[in-house]
């Protein structure tokens, strides 16, 4: 029979366990708290974080891991390691560079660590089956060298074409290097992985690696890389906002038509987009791939590309830094075709101002939802947007997915980057620059087309929103910063 004495000391055993608990939790706050202080980078985001480290350590330090304190330092020093710096000297030295863009784009050659490369030819992909087709046709074609890495792999029709075709690759001596995403991928199974594997794939989860990262999940699920590159060779690259899956060819009877836009150059950006890919894999893998580029270049075309690869990583938040000077820049027109959305202070501050100085602002948003929450918060964005002068557009034939932006007839972006604070400083993305007028040209019209099935957001239609409806959409427009 337990007695009193029993249950006293057991308590006071419990006591000292939790005791022991919380002062670990209040130790964790306070390093929490003097992180944010040394490295704020909004008052208002910093005090936020400091006042419920304060009031109510627990859960907050724990939130804290996972959403304000990064984990990619040495990332970074790998990138040292693999020669970042000395890439422009290489480019250089291979007579490569397009002056009159670096000349015309410091802050974007800037923040890539690249220069603009010519000699490039450059193909605007548009939709999944143009797409996959090009993709996959190129992966048939290579002879020594494949870097696939996506966000979202599926083991659907589409994911095992992809695997027959690097299989088929593999066995043919080409050498295939798969990155995907852990959370991107969450469905893949391990037989798709073990597949590829068997018949010589070398395929890695991007943050499999490493210990801390998989032990605290959740830090994981806030990171991610968000890339979607293909290289051949060394010789042809695809980037833009496909993922692997039949959704992305229009088949999910949910989205219907899926808009989406990629990328083919042919030509030295090709490799530069290799060497974005070859970090990555020093990153999730420990291994250096061979990156030597040959010491003649194929200049396929004329066209100019810079390619830039942005990410947590980053000293500062590049990528917010390289839009927002494009935004800046724009003296006629600015049309933003994004899925998502969500943009900081200092994007939105950009877009009023370029409004006011009476460009031609255009930003062209899906009119169905694939994630509620960011739609709901991109809604109560784009509200202020209508209020502040700014055309508002809603994509109607299916979902739009694609990444592009047009300034002027200066440049042209596409690549994996969404308009909103995740890929501008939480994501690993990628964009390509075109300030040639060739593709300029191409994404005009290409846009134009796009705007044909688009409503325009009225001035009326913000107004007229019911309270609740203005409740639900600023209340999502609070977790901007995470999403």
């Amino acid at each position: 029979m337990i007695g009193v004495d029993d249950i006293l000391r057991a308590f006071r055993a419990d006591l000292h366990l939790v005791a022991l608990i919380l002062a670990a939790n209040y130790a964790l706050a306070a390093i929490c708290a003097v992180r944010e202080v040394m490295n704020s980078r909004t008052s208002q985001g910093s005090i936020a974080w400091l006042l419920s480290l304060l009031l109510l350590p627990f859960p907050t330090a724990l939130l804290y891991l996972v959403f304000g304190w990064k984990f990619f330092d040495d990332y970074a020093i790998d990138r040292i390691k693999l020669g970042r710096t000395l890439r422009p000297v290489r480019a250089r030295d291979l007579a490569l560079i397009d002056q009159q863009a670096d000349k015309e784009w410091p802050v974007l050659s800037g923040v890539a660590e690249l220069p603009f490369l010519s000699g490039n030819k450059v193909e605007v992909l548009i939709d999944g089956k143009e797409t996959f087709d090009s993709i996959f046709d190129g992966i048939s074609r290579a002879r020594s060298q494949i870097l696939i890495q996506f966000y979202i792999v599926r083991d659907d029709r589409l994911g095992r074409e992809l695997a027959d075709r690097l299989i088929e690759r593999a066995q043919a001596g080409v050498k295939v290097y798969f990155i995907y995403d852990e959370v991107g991928s969450t469905g893949l199974p391990k037989t798709y992985r073990e597949r590829l594997r068997a018949a010589g794939v070398k395929i890695a989860a991007f943050n499999r690696r490493h210990r801390f990262l998989r032990m605290y999940g959740p830090a994981r699920l806030n990171y991610r890389n968000h890339r979607k590159i293909v290289v051949a060779d060394g010789e042809i690259a695809w980037v833009g906002g496909h993922n692997i899956g039949v959704e992305y060819l229009g088949e999910d009877p949910r989205f219907g038509h899926w808009r989406d836009t990629h990328v083919r150059v042919r030509g030295p950006a090709a490799l530069a987009c290799a060497l974005v890919f070859r970090e990555d894999w020093e990153w999730a893998t420990g291994e250096l791939l061979p990156a030597d580029p040959p010491e003649l270049v194929q200049t396929p075309g004329d066209q100019s590309v810079l390619v830039m690869g942005t990410g947590p990583a980053d000293r500062l938040e590049e990528c917010a830094i390289a839009f927002t000077d494009v935004i800046a820049q724009a003296r006629e027109r600015l049309w933003i075709v994004t899925p998502y959305f969500v943009p900081d202070t200092d994007v939105r501050t950009a877009l009023y101002a370029a409004a006011i100085r009476g460009v031609d602002v255009r930003i062209m948003l899906p009119e169905k939802p694939d994630h509620l929450l960011v739609w709901l918060a991109s809604i109560a964005h784009a509200d202020a947007m209508v209020e502040h002068g700014i055309s508002m557009y809603r994509y109607t034939d299916g979902f739009l997915h694609q990444k592009v932006l047009l300034m002027d007839d200066r440049i042209a972006s596409i690549g994996s980057t969404n308009f909103d604070n995740r890929s501008f400083a939480i994501n690993f993305e990628i964009t390509l620059w075109f300030p040639g007028h060739e593709t300029i040209d191409t994404v005009e019209r290409m846009l134009l087309a796009d705007f044909e099935h688009c409503r325009k957001v009225s001035a009326a239609e913000v107004t007229g929103r019911s309270l609740v409806w203005r409740f639900v959409a600023q209340a999502a427009k609070l977790f901007s910063p995470i999403l």
